[in-house]
This record gives structure tokens, sequence and C-alpha cells, in this order.
């Protein structure tokens, strides 16, 4: 069974985390890493064979255009994370439409090709600004990646499905929704899909969640990651201890933790996963009403 691999591409102060730390204004003016990063990414990849998924930040693509079509020109799929980072449920609609249109505008300018995926800053997708996902649809996104079924303080849509879907909406729009992984254990939802769970937990855990997902659920798992996660030697910001414990936990084991990953499990887009389970075909998918 093939996964989707991930990437969120964003710089590493442009973390939620951090925001309370760091002016956006002053992020001109910050010592920039993502380049170096994705690439190093990018090379992981090509040494393991492997297309993936990257959603490209709006105000990164801006800047680095060149990295955008590096990415397109190794056969990854490119896809939208939005333009500013900015939490969806602190925008209003208006503002969600904007920046939503220049983010996805600038990709498809820069790479020459459409974009149909979406993912928000840090899942923001949740009960309160579930309207966003009637924008999407409008903006003529194909499938998104931002809802996590889980409970947490920043995110999450408890009691929505963990597999993929047809996220249907009660004015009849409808998109597909790529869930953030979860693992059913022990009666609970563990969330598995990567990032900063990819880092706390150990990995024999990781891959005993997935493995659940694989095997036990008998579906695709999603997995994520960011490039800064992989960077051990990035600028500290000072913090509070929460925030300064889900940014810099155990960046140095990352990268070969990742290696150990692209080893134990075959990865491919999101695209192709979708493909693969018959949601741009024929085949009878499953389907959700989320208000």
């Amino acid at each position: 069974m093939q996964h989707a691999m991930t990437i969120d591409v964003e710089d590493y102060f442009q973390v939620s985390a951090l925001e309370a730390s760091v002016n956006r204004n002053a992020w001109d003016s910050m010592e920039s890493r993502v380049e170096r990063n994705t690439r190093q990414i990018l090379k992981l990849f090509a040494d393991h064979n492997i297309q993936a998924t990257f959603f490209v930040l709006g105000w990164v693509a801006e800047r680095y255009p060149a990295l955008v079509r590096e990415i397109v020109a190794q056969k990854h799929e490119l896809a939208s994370h939005g333009y500013s980072h900015r939490l969806v449920y602190n925008q209003t609609p208006a503002e969600f439409r904007e920046e939503t249109l220049r983010g996805k505008a600038l990709l498809e300018d820069i790479a020459g090709i459409k974009v149909r995926g979406y993912r928000a800053a840090s899942y923001s997708v949740t009960a309160q600004s579930s309207w966003a996902l009637d924008i999407l649809i409008d903006a003529g996104f194909e499938y998104d990646s931002s809802i996590f079924p889980v409970r947490h303080d920043r995110y999450g849509m408890p009691g929505t499905p963990p597999m993929p879907y047809i996220l249907k909406r009660p004015g009849g729009g409808s998109i597909v929704e790529f869930p953030l992984s979860a693992a059913n254990l022990l009666g609970y939802r563990l969330p598995a899909a990567g990032g900063g769970y990819f880092r706390l937990y150990p990995y024999w855990l990781t891959r005993l969640l997935l493995q659940t997902i694989e095997h036990w659920q008998k579906q695709p798992f999603i997995f994520y990651l960011h490039p800064w996660e992989i960077d051990p030697g990035q600028p500290k910001i000072p913090a509070g201890r929460l925030s300064t414990f889900r940014h810099y936990n155990n960046l140095a084991q990352c990268e070969a933790r990742l290696t150990r990953l692209l080893n134990d499990f075959s990865f491919t887009t999101v695209d192709n996963v979708l493909r693969q389970l018959g949601f741009w075909g024929a085949q009878t998918v499953p389907e959700a009403l989320i208000a």
C-alpha cells in the first residue's frame, strides 16, 4: 500500500508556535533557511526514488520562485499552503479568500500548472472556521488536507472521518478531504501524521501507529513534515516553554528518523493516493457532511 508523503514548505520563523515571538514585519530581515532545508529533503527523496506533495507557502514562493520550479521539475506535486501562514480562524472570510486566491495564483504563475490541493496553516480549519471550506471550493481546489480528526488546543475536528472522503457542505458544494492521520489505539484516536508528533514519539511508536492504520484500518495514511524540522542548526528564537518544546524538541534526530520511515513504508503524492482510492474515477468513495 502506498501512502501520501507531504512537506509543508515554510521557514522556521513562520511557524504558529513562535508567532508571539516574531513580528511578521521582520520576516524579510531574518536569516532564511527554507531553500537549503527544502533542497536537502528533495535530495533525500531523490535518493529513495520518492515523489511527494509539497504544500508551499505563497510568501516563500514569491521570494524563491526557483525553488517552486525545482519541486515541479523533480516530478513532485505542487500544492498550496496559503500565503501568509495566518491561522484561518484568526481571519475574516474576506481576508482568507484574498490570501488563498493570492497564494494559489502565485504558485500557478510560477510553475505554469494547475494547483489542486490546499493545506491550512497549522491545520486551522476547525468547527469555528469550517466556512473556509466553501471558499476553497469556490477557489477551484479539488482536495483539502487541513482537518485533523483529533482534539488539540490549536486545531482539530474530533468526530470527523479519519480516512479520505468527499466532504459535502450544507450549501451543496463538495471537496475531497484527506485528513491528517490518526490511529485507533486502545479506544483512543492518537495523532500519527508526523511533524511534532514524529519528533516527540519514539520511532517505534510512530511505526506502530502507522502500521495500525495500514494493516488494521486498511487505509493509506498521510504524513507531513516541515523543512525546518531537519535543521537543528537553525537560529533559536526565545519563546514560552510549551512553544519552545513544540518547535525544538528532537530536531537533531528528525532527519535520521525520516530516512528510516522512507525505508519502512511506500510513499507517493496525495494525488496518486487519491487516484488509487478512486476519488478521480468512478469508484464509490465515502462521503461526509461537515457543517
